[in-house]
């Protein structure tokens, strides 16, 4: 097993041939993917495992990183994308997610061809300088993790994943969206969220707009009456 937190799109200088660089060769701005194939590369091949942090650019990059992904994802090496709030560690504040990856042909048959995203953007505790995972919180992530899924990739069990957006996600899917693993395209929640901020808006104007109609109405009443001292 091999849990890794590699420095974040590291500059780098690209190998040239390498059995290692499934896909291509990462670019030498960022060595992100260059780490994982690595990893993937030193895996247990009958039951290797691999949990990485990583910047949320892996997972939409396009390029050298779009083609590495691909491969990845067209091997299905790929188990799941947990996304975590932003601000957790000392050196930077962006938000991170981890990949979980599994040696060729040994996923479990329920995860196979397909990638399980998880939102734990929102789950954190403000510290002094810097947001925590509670235990808590980490637990919830790992029984989201563990959880079963129905048809439709949604949770089986709607209460037993501790409030987290979670959904599996076909790779059919996964491929008409171009290879992208953004986790807002996936989890509908988080998407339902926007609309319904969208939504509000919405309304917010119209009511305004009507206000002011029934404004001018008034006062253009009150001016006919000879009444004054009203400010537009």
């Amino acid at each position: 097993m091999i849990v890794a937190n590699p420095p974040y799109s590291l500059k780098w200088k690209p190998w040239t041939k390498d059995p290692r660089a499934i896909g291509g060769i990462a670019p030498q701005s960022a060595a992100d993917w260059a780490f994982v194939q690595h990893m993937i590369a030193s895996m247990d091949p009958k039951k290797g495992r691999a949990g990485v942090v990583l910047p949320h650019g892996v997972l939409f990059r396009s390029g050298q990183e779009g083609s590495i992904r691909k491969r990845v994802l067209d091997d299905d090496l790929l188990e799941a994308v947990i996304g975590l709030p932003a601000n957790l560690f000392y050196s930077t504040t962006i938000p991170t997610c981890i990949l979980v990856f599994r040696a060729p042909g040994t996923k479990t048959d329920e995860r196979k061809n397909g990638v399980l995203f998880i939102d734990a953007s929102k789950r954190f505790t403000k510290a002094k300088n810097r947001n925590i995972l509670t235990d808590a919180d980490i637990a919830d992530v790992v029984t989201a993790y563990h959880t079963s899924f129905d048809t439709d990739g949604h949770p089986a069990d709607p209460d037993g994943d501790g409030g987290l957006a979670a959904r599996f996600v076909p790779i059919t899917e996964i491929v008409q969206a171009g290879y992208d693993l953004n986790i807002g395209r996936y989890i509908k929640q988080s998407a339902a969220k926007q609309e319904n901020l969208d939504t509000l808006i919405n309304t917010y104007n119209l009511a305004r707009a009507e206000r002011q109609k029934t404004e001018k109405r008034m006062l253009d009443a009150l001016a006919a009456a000879g009444i004054d001292g009203f400010d537009e």
